[in-house]
């Protein structure tokens, strides 16, 4: 390049100034002159100024859009300056704040009336705007990771990816300071550009020089301007750290409109200028010429958004309303979670619910009865359980990963830690508090210490997390769903020893988990050949073998689940009764079994009513059907079907006779002779039999002549003998 002589930066200005006059986007709009519209009617606050659109302007000079991203922090100036000129007038009434009454009064009685008027009594720019420049980076290519970001970007706009670890208040940040004298009656301004200023002590105005007194100043806070300020930590995210490296971390400084936007464990890319700060007070002594580095931010992004703030697009609109239409998107949605892993087919279906969850119900009193769904997935090794927690977490939009050995009590719920900034005692929320409004997962479940294990049981219930520590007696929420992994008692699941026995969690914890799913590791030669050469597939291939559909991306997935999350369906008065027979008849069922495979308490009729929502949410309804109940219960007696084979096979049933005492018990129950085939087979699919066998037993006892069957329908009609 060649050397042109000192910059004038005049010229610059006039650049920016053609371009923010000057550039129209794809629909032929003036963007940037009806954003200072915006400004001037007092809508918005924040200029973002895209390089893209630099990028694609028709009077482009390549030389000028480089000489921003080597030098951001001049230019956000000379932009403010540009700005400053184009402003229009506003086109809408708006009441005067205390700023805009101040400002009429400067203006009327301003130093410019004086003869001579000193540097130091002007205006400066600052003081009189109302909005804020940020320059945004483009969004071509990959972000820099944070050890990328070396001493030759300083200065220059860079886009860095990570994890926020921990956030500050947000502080108000003086832009400028505004002093009276007590003698000559004067004001004086003094612009502040670092984080920590010299105030003024003696009047420099002329008539104080010349009467040789030196004024006191007096700092006008009322007057002074005053930014909103938060700091924020930048964490590597695990996949960019090399091997046997711990992951770095990046101060980032958050300014006016950009606080408020970013949460500890929010994945985030960044886009700003790369600076480096002295240190002040005391640590500067021990530093010496060692400087820091911070990152200015002017623009985030999120990787991913919070269901709340999810907003559709037209096409994801048009997406989600054809997948509602389709009749089977329940199985189509649990199939596109981890297609890769094969089966467990009605696990994913309740991962799916966990995702969805039920509306919270909040009662007038005060009374809270949580939506989440906790559910606890047990089972030998070996048949994918952390794989499953894993793909989870990437789905949630919120997600906490954490393992039963390497977390403590403290480390799940939340502790008290000494602030390096003020000294203060504050609290950093732990796991739990982290993955509030998403998902904890807690792997290893069972290898917890029992006394960081009792920290889980407020959560799992009340979704608070109350502490009573060194001084500091508050609350947190945590309103979380907890997704755990465990193994049974002794590695694998002894058939010999009752499920208790096996399961070793205490009963006050698994009458809190929704969904308690033993996942057996049986020798079956059919299942065993096919999942293995599905996992041999997916090694070859590195995809699924063919579902029969394209399964569903992530994003999609997120999309749907969010605009499901808006719904709040209600039981109506017809299913009340429904209900609560099914609910008494389980209890029923456990009181006459010598060894209860579950522990069923009065949550387990919330977790039916928490399902059957979700469920009902899916389908994109306002109110619960029975079909929702009915899948509710299927779900909670298939996540013990494991067990179920092996007490027929011990009672020495076969299954066509079994299947027969429960369709008759059924029909003598509600005192019916005609029983149609879709409760036929949901009965019998809650005992873990399968339609085949259904099908097997209706053709046997019809050839006994014990009941008809419907030869399009295969309704069943009892001929009572």
């Amino acid at each position: 390049m060649k050397d042109t002589g000192p910059l004038d930066f005049s010229a610059e200005r006039v650049l920016a100034k053609e371009f923010l006059a000057n550039f129209a986007d794809a629909n032929g709009e003036a963007k940037y002159l009806n954003i200072l519209q915006d400004v001037a009617n007092r809508r918005v606050r924040a200029i973002q100024i895209d390089l893209e659109d630099l990028f694609n302007f028709k009077d482009l000079d390549e030389d000028f859009l480089k000489r921003i991203t080597e030098n951001t922090r001049r230019y956000i100036g000379i932009f403010a300056d540009a700005i400053d000129e184009l402003m229009p007038e506003p086109t809408e009434a708006f009441v005067d704040d205390d700023h805009d009454i101040l400002m009429t009064q400067r203006s009327d009685d301003g130093p410019d009336t004086v003869d001579n008027p000193d540097p130091r009594q002007k205006m400066p720019p600052e003081i009189k705007r109302y909005f804020e420049v940020y320059i945004r980076a483009p969004s071509k290519g990959r972000p820099f990771t944070i050890r990328e970001v070396k001493a030759s970007y300083i200065g220059q706009l860079v886009r860095i990816s990570g994890i926020v670890t921990r956030c500050s208040d947000v502080k108000p940040l003086m832009q400028v300071a505004v002093y009276t004298c007590e003698d000559c009656g004067f004001e004086i301004y003094q612009e502040v550009t670092a984080r920590v200023f010299m105030p003024l002590f003696e009047c420099p105005s002329q008539r104080c020089r010349t009467n040789q007194t030196k004024g006191n100043l007096i700092l006008q806070l009322r007057a002074s301007k005053f930014l909103k300020f938060q700091e924020a930590k930048l964490q590597e995210l695990a996949e960019h750290v090399p091997k046997g490296h711990i992951p770095r971390t990046m101060t980032v400084h958050l300014r006016g409109e950009l606080t408020r936007k970013v949460a500890p464990g929010d994945v985030v890319e960044l886009s700003g200028i790369f600076l480096p700060i002295p240190y002040t007070g005391f640590r500067a002594m021990r530093a010496g010429l060692v400087a820091d580095t911070f990152l200015e931010a002017m623009s985030i992004t999120h990787f991913k958004k919070k269901y709340e703030e999810y907003e559709l697009r037209g096409d994801e609109e048009e997406l989600i309303a054809r997948l509602a239409e389709d009749g089977d998107i329940y199985n189509k949605l649990a199939r596109s979670l981890a297609p890769e892993i094969f089966g467990h087919e009605d696990i994913k279906k309740a991962l799916l619910l966990l995702l969805v969850g039920a509306p919270h119900r909040k009662l007038k009193d005060g009374m809270k009865i949580r939506g989440d769904l906790h559910i606890c997935l047990m089972g030998d090794p070996g048949v994918a359980k952390s794989q499953l927690l894993k793909h989870i977490i990437n789905v949630a939009p919120r997600g906490v990963y954490t393992t039963g050995k390497g977390s403590s009590g403290v480390g799940l719920t939340a502790a008290v830690q000494k602030d390096p900034v003020t000294n203060e005692m504050v609290l950093e929320g732990g796991a739990l508090v982290l993955a509030d409004m998403g998902i904890c997962a807690i792997d290893e479940f069972d290898k917890m210490e029992e006394s960081d294990r009792t920290a889980i049981h407020e959560v799992m219930e009340q979704q608070t997390v109350s502490i009573a520590k060194a001084g500091i007696t508050t609350s947190l929420n945590a309103r979380t769903a907890v997704l755990a992994a465990a193994n049974p008692a002794w590695g694998r699941y002894d058939l010999r020893r009752t499920p208790a026995e096996n399961i070793n969690l205490p009963p006050a914890l698994l009458s809190r988990f929704d969904l308690l799913w033993l996942i057996l590791d049986r020798a079956d030669m059919d299942n065993d050949l096919e999942m293995a050469r599905h996992v041999v597939y997916v090694h070859q291939n590195r995809e699924s073998p063919a579902l029969g559909f394209t399964p569903l991306e992530s994003s999609v997935l997120r999309a749907y689940i969010s605009a499901a999350r808006r719904l709040s369906p209600y039981v109506p008065k017809d299913l009340e009764e429904y209900i609560a027979s099914a609910y008494s008849s389980i209890r029923q069922e456990e009181a006459k079994s010598n060894t209860p495979h579950s522990y069923t308490t009065v949550r387990t009729l919330l977790s039916i009513l928490r399902i059957s929502a979700a469920l009902a949410r899916l389908r994109f309804s306002e109110t619960v059907a029975q079909s929702d109940v009915d899948e509710a219960l299927r779900l909670m007696q298939m996540s013990k079907f494991s067990l179920y084979s092996d007490d027929r096979q011990k009672s020495g049933l076969d299954a066509i006779s079994d299947i027969y005492s429960i369709l008759r018990d059924e029909a003598a129950r509600t005192n019916k002779m005609d029983v149609s085939y879709a409760h036929a087979l949901n009965w019998i699919s809650r005992k873990g039999y399968s339609e085949a066998q259904l099908k097997e037993c209706l053709e046997e006892y019809a050839a006994l002549n014990v009941w008809q069957i419907h030869p399009h329908t295969f309704d069943i009609r009892f001929i009572d003998a």
